[in-house]
């Protein structure tokens, strides 16, 4: 999957008041006039946009004539495919900052029917080329040199040649995918829609309504009474769906089987990593890495259990704070600062680019009436990157300016050097630039702070990163392996009590015996929506690792570093996600990045332990 200038999604909660939006100061705001000065100026795009639709399916059925007629229908599906791309950012971005405005409702609708008239549009085009035979196409390129300016488009779409199949059975399979979505579609009605949870109770009898929304809030709550009953109400209601929610799961993983050995993979395992062409190792040896580093989670678990002070340490005392939250406000102006010193590694080129977006309105700041939640990077190509904030003045809020301006200045880097074929990155890189920004910006706190409590706050939320990130997307990766290749490829089959007991194993594995595993955890993959897209979760875990191995070696300042990520974050789709970590030495077919993340994790982990709050 290709991320064409990213839209990257932090939740954070706002307050009590919020502003209208014709009450933000202008400088706050994003400037939307760098994407479209005026809305009839968009209509127009629009208007040219169905034009050269008109033109490009007039085009099917030419690809065989010539290398130039391949070129002409290349060229005009990257000119549709940027010029919507902009069409589509604009309307969004102006949707988000008043969801109840009707006219950007509309507008944000009718852009996307209009990207679903695209993509039907240019369907023909990959079953066209792929049944040009390799010949032919070698003539096409000896012919028509311009055409070496895609050969990586076409190699990508030419690669699968062997998976692809027939006309007849690809259009059947076409019209079986709909059905193929169905236990997907099925999950999330039910997840999002129909599920229903009593309330949890509080240790003075207050009830409290229960949602998927306000269920990790609560288990974060200092309240270890409303902790236990948020977390037996939540799988307390699971439990009853089960053997439901397992058929529904076995379903998806059959379907995904059937799919991937019709298109003559092993299995849906196989099939997801090829398509970013990811080599089988780098997934297995994550796994085996993470079980390799297991003990380092155990003792970060025996430490949790220690600074809580509990005598039993239980999954809903998983997510509650062992470090105060310091009260500090950071104004948004010193958040910049600090933004900015922290990545000075980076070199001034950097800094400055950050400072351009700082002061050209790339970023809208500050929360309004009816605005987006949350925090996210995102734009079109040929336009500057956007951010959305809703910025709060606390120490988090600091960490998502610096993680969402990792994404904004990796699309700019992209953006800038490569043309727009190539300019988008694949998720398994994607968040990179934005993991080595807090990675830095962590660093750098420490360095300057000389409050304790502070420096063990920043470092215990370090660690929840790591147990987050890299354990526990691991373990979910794991599952996926185990319940996929290991029984569905083979022909078995998943019940309820199969998919708990698998679980439950793995949830004690990884936790290890200081958390005592709670009956009720057995049921936590039944509400999992990761699990609907197979073979997903691991680009967090090996994401993160490839990020923390970068800033490592730019914070001990290993030569030429600095300049070989830069080329990485300039790299685009231009090559393989693996290769393009490569032009930093971190490669990912190798169990070294992971293991030397986790080296990491223990530096740290030694730090909180010598703590005077551990004594």
């Amino acid at each position: 999957m290709i991320i064409s200038k990213a839209y990257f999604m932090i939740i954070i909660s706002g307050g009590s008041y919020k502003m209208k939006r014709c009450e933000q100061k202008i400088e706050d705001t994003w400037n939307m006039q760098d994407m479209y000065e005026n809305e009839e100026l968009m209509a127009q795009d629009v208007e040219k946009l169905r034009e050269l639709m008109k033109e490009f399916a007039s085009r099917q059925n030419s690809l065989a004539e010539s290398g130039e007629q391949l070129l002409r229908a290349l060229k005009l599906q990257e000119e549709m495919n940027c010029l919507y791309e902009k069409l589509h950012v604009y309307a969004n971005q102006k949707y988000h900052e008043d969801t109840a405005e009707a006219k950007y409702q509309r507008l944000s609708g009718e852009m996307q029917i209009l990207g679903t008239e695209l993509s039907g549009c240019t369907a023909w085009l990959e079953p066209e080329l792929l049944a040009l035979p390799q010949q032919k196409l070698a003539v096409f390129f000896a012919e028509t040199p311009e055409l070496a300016d895609y050969r990586w488009v076409v190699e990508q779409i030419v690669r699968q040649r062997e998976h692809v199949l027939d006309v007849q059975t690809e259009e059947l399979l076409a019209k079986l995918s709909e059905l193929g979505q169905a236990p997907a579609n099925i999950f999330s009605m039910f997840n999002n829609a129909d599920i229903r949870f009593p309330d949890a109770v509080d240790s003075a009898g207050n009830a409290h309504p229960l949602t998927q929304g306000n269920y990790i809030p609560m288990l974060k709550d200092s309240d270890r009474v409303l902790r236990r009953s948020a977390f037996t109400a939540l799988y307390g209601v699971y439990a009853q769906y089960c053997n439901t929610l397992a058929a529904t799961y076995y379903a998806n993983a059959k379907q995904a089987d059937i799919f991937a050995k019709q298109h003559k993979f092993a299995g849906a395992m196989e099939q997801a990593l090829n398509a970013n062409a990811i080599p089988m190792a780098v997934y297995e040896n994550l796994v085996k890495t993470i079980r390799e580093h297991l003990p380092l989670m155990h003792r970060y678990t025996g430490l949790r259990k220690k600074m809580l002070g509990l005598n039993e340490l239980h999954m809903y005392d998983n997510y509650v704070p062992i470090v105060e939250m310091p009260q500090k406000k950071y104004p948004f102006a010193e958040a910049k600062e600090i933004v900015k010193k922290a990545l000075a590694p980076l070199g001034e080129d950097y800094t400055a680019l950050l400072q351009e977006g700082f002061d050209n309105r790339w970023i809208d700041v500050y929360e309004n009436e009816g605005k987006r939640t949350g925090a996210y990077s995102w734009g079109a190509y040929g336009t500057h990157p956007y951010v959305l904030l809703n910025y709060q003045g606390t120490l988090n809020a600091v960490f998502t300016l610096a993680h969402e301006m990792g994404h904004a200045l990796h699309s700019w880097h992209s953006d800038h050097r490569q043309p727009y074929r190539y300019a988008g990155y694949r998720i398994f890189v994607a968040e990179v630039a934005s993991t080595c920004n807090e990675a830095l910006l962590i660093h750098y706190l420490l360095e300057n702070s000389s409050d304790e409590t502070e420096r063990n706050y920043l470092i215990n939320y370090f660690l929840d990163q790591f147990k987050g990130t890299m354990y526990r997307q691991t373990m979910f990766a794991e599952f996926e392996m185990m319940t996929h290749r290991d029984i569905v490829q083979e022909g078995g089959v998943l019940t309820a009590e199969k998919l708990c007991g698998i679980y439950h194993k793995l949830n004690k594995d990884y936790f290890g015996e200081q958390m005592v595993s709670d009956e009720e955890i057995q049921y936590e993959w039944a509400r999992i929506p990761h699990f609907y897209t197979p073979f997903y979760v691991y680009q967090y875990a090996t994401g993160f690792a490839a990020a923390i191995a970068i800033s490592s070696k730019i914070l001990a300042g290993e030569p030429g570093i600095v300049e070989k990520y830069k080329e990485f974050l300039s790299g685009g789709s231009s090559m393989d996600p693996i290769d393009l970590l490569k032009i930093c030495g971190v490669d990912m077919s190798s169990p070294e990045p992971v293991a030397a993340a986790l080296r990491v994790f223990e530096e740290y982990l030694g730090k909180l332990e010598k703590s005077s709050l551990t004594k």
